[in-house]
């Protein structure tokens, strides 16, 4: 089998545009994979292009040769933008590979610990403003069976933080809290905004609020902040992100900098790297939460590593997306009552694509909104569910 194309599909996601990567045989297996990365849509389309002249007529099944050789003939290693478009192509190799045996891919990586992992919500909190109406939107995402909750208090903050700002800032969790009650983990997001003190000061407010952990209390340069902050922070910190692959993680295991890790399977490197990366917060008894806030097939090749992984602790997953989420793929995630997400049991990633349903929303651009205040502008008005629901009581199973 001889890899004929690899080519991009680009379709509008709201905040960004989702990059869908197709590795296309002579055989008529066609491996799929994402490689989003907000802000840099079109930057990776031409990374990918450059790619393809460099794999038509490879073997797709000699996946580690073929990673290798191309971060060894690179000149330019590494960065955000590379790294997405060659982790998507490891991905589209693995989907082929899975494919032409008729497996699931989480068989060729070992085969599954579970059947199901934990999940908890991200984009549940689009459109709120008030202390109140993050309350009621937490109630009602704890009512569809998620039993986390995650988001980003904090506004347009940079660097630092008055008294009075944190104060307003933390009401909404303080409400939260209240509503869902302490059973429901609460996920708090930095987006690496804060230096030193600020992160040190925020994170021992948090504390009252029992989060599972503070995610990327300061800017992901470098990891001397983090072994400071963690140093004196009483709740967890996690990171991980906006690490492309093995280069970082390795010292900030090594110097005991996060208490859980947090790698994309789009940007550090793909499914082997990852498996990798888990092994080795393995040997520093540190849980594997991968950062998951994208598209349908970012969500399943996630999911194949949570089968595979025995400390693979929490899926992130958006709780709602786009209305055409449901249209452009097969996707059909399933979500216990106990908020676990179903691992898909299908050939390959376990998903299709809908390329006429894709065409139907071209490239929009849509700017970063991290550091404005325009951050809880995560998803439209019109977003909805995309989840099949298993209600309390219900018979459990795989969705394909």
């Amino acid at each position: 089998m001889r890899i004929t194309n690899l080519d991009t599909v680009v379709v509008d996601f709201y905040r960004t545009n989702v990059i869908f990567v197709r590795l296309s045989t002579d055989e008529g297996f066609t491996g799929i994979a994402e490689a989003t990365l907000e802000g840099q849509e079109q930057a990776v389309v031409g990374a990918v292009a450059v790619l393809a002249t460099a794999v038509v007529g490879k073997d797709p099944t000699r996946i580690s040769q073929t990673i290798y050789e191309l971060n060894r003939d690179a000149y330019w290693r590494g960065g955000p933008v590379s790294m997405t478009a060659l982790s998507a192509l490891e991905m589209t190799m693995w989907d082929v590979s899975a494919r032409a045996l008729g497996v699931p891919v989480h068989r060729m990586l070992g085969g599954q610990v579970r059947d199901r992992v934990r999940a908890y919500a991200n984009g549940w909190f689009s459109g709120a403003a008030t202390p109140d109406d993050f309350a009621e939107a937490a109630v009602q995402t704890v009512a569809q069976g998620f039993r986390g909750l995650k988001w980003d208090p904090f506004e347009a903050a940079d660097l630092f933080l008055e008294p009075r700002d944190l104060r307003r800032m933390l009401e909404p969790v303080a409400a939260v809290r209240e509503a869902v009650g302490d059973d429901v983990e609460l996920f708090i997001e930095g987006h690496g905004r804060f230096d030193v003190p600020t992160a040190i000061r925020v994170a021992r407010e948090l504390e009252q609020f029992q989060p599972v952990f503070f995610e990327e209390p300061c800017p992901p340069d470098g990891i001397d902040a983090l072994v400071e902050v963690r140093s004196k922070s009483p709740v967890a910190i996690a990171a991980g992100e906006r690490w492309m692959g093995r280069n970082m993680f390795i010292p900030a295991l090594a110097r005991n900098a996060v208490d859980y890790i947090q790698p994309d399977v789009t940007h550090a490197g793909g499914l082997l790297e990852l498996s990798f990366l888990s092994t080795l917060a393995a040997a520093h008894y540190v849980p594997f939460a991968p950062h998951n806030p994208s598209g349908p097939l970012s969500t399943a090749a996630t999911l194949q590593l949570g089968a595979t992984l025995p400390n693979f602790r929490y899926l992130e997953i958006m709780a709602t997306d786009v209305p055409w989420r449901r249209d452009i793929s097969d996707e059909r995630l399933q979500l216990t009552a106990e908020g676990d997400v179903l691992i898909p049991d299908g050939v390959g990633l376990g998903i299709e694509l809908d390329y006429d349903a894709i065409a139907e929303h071209p490239f929009a651009p849509h700017p970063m909104r991290i550091f404005n205040d325009a951050v809880a502008d995560i998803r439209p008005p019109d977003a909805r569910s995309y989840f099949n629901f298993e209600r309390a009581g219900a018979a459990t199973g795989h969705t394909n």
